[in-house]
Parts: C-alpha cells; structure tokens; sequence
C-alpha cells in the first residue's frame, strides 16, 4: 500500500465512524436537550468528518469538504444542515460557564484596618463614672 492508498482508508475510517463526544455530552446528544433528534442523526453521523478537518487529521479532497471546512473555522455563513448542526454544536460547548448567584471565590478579609479596630474596641482605659 502506498500512501495515498492509507490517507483514503484513514479518511474513509474517519467518515464512517460515529461521532461522540462523552465530555460535554456522555449521555448523547439526543438525551441532552440541546439538539432535536435530526440534528443529533447529523452531528452523529458528520461530527467524526468535521472534526478531522478542523483539526488537521485529514486535508479537504473536494468542493464539499472544503466548504465544510471554511463554514466550520469561521469564514463563510453556514449553508447545509451538516454545517449549522456543527456550529450550533461548538457555540454549545464554548459556551461561557454560568457562575453561582452566591459568588465562586470565599470573601477577601481586609486586614489593613485591623489596628484601628483594635483601638476602638479596647475600652479598658475609659473612665465611667456610673454613679449619679
């Protein structure tokens, strides 16, 4: 086998393999809310493609592919079901984290003015006179 021969094998491995993401999604995408189950079938079923070309693993061959990977870096508007379900998936899990309404940090103690409160608590050398 030469090594166009293993580059169409690896790509055509990476196209028929099923699309899965147990990070941000271990129960699938149809369980999670975030996608109908038509988009889920794309994600599933286009997801392993996209994520090869985004990331390098394979180059583009055809218009096709090319066009998938210009709409999934940014540089076109999204125009097939594959490409939104793509882009509807990355939006999904760069989405900013939500913060508790109670704060994620312990408050910070300011000690700087621990010497004055030291003063005004300390009342030994006050004199009261409590008779009248």
């Amino acid at each position: 086998m030469n090594e166009v021969d293993m580059a169409v094998i690896s790509k055509q491995q990476v196209a028929s393999k099923l699309f899965v993401d147990k990070k941000n999604y271990p129960y699938g995408f149809a369980r999670s809310g975030d996608f109908s189950i038509s988009e889920s079938k794309l994600l599933q079923s286009h997801g392993s493609l996209f994520a090869a070309l985004v990331d390098g693993e394979i180059t583009p061959e055809n218009d096709e592919e090319q066009a998938y990977l210009e709409s999934a870096l940014g540089h076109r508007e999204p125009s097939t079901p594959q490409e939104k379900v793509w882009l509807k998936y990355q939006r999904r899990i760069n989405r900013p984290k939500t913060a508790s309404i109670y704060g994620s940090q312990k408050p910070v103690i300011d000690d700087t003015d621990a010497d004055n409160d030291e003063d005004i608590n300390d009342n030994s050398d006050l004199d009261v006179d409590v008779s009248d």
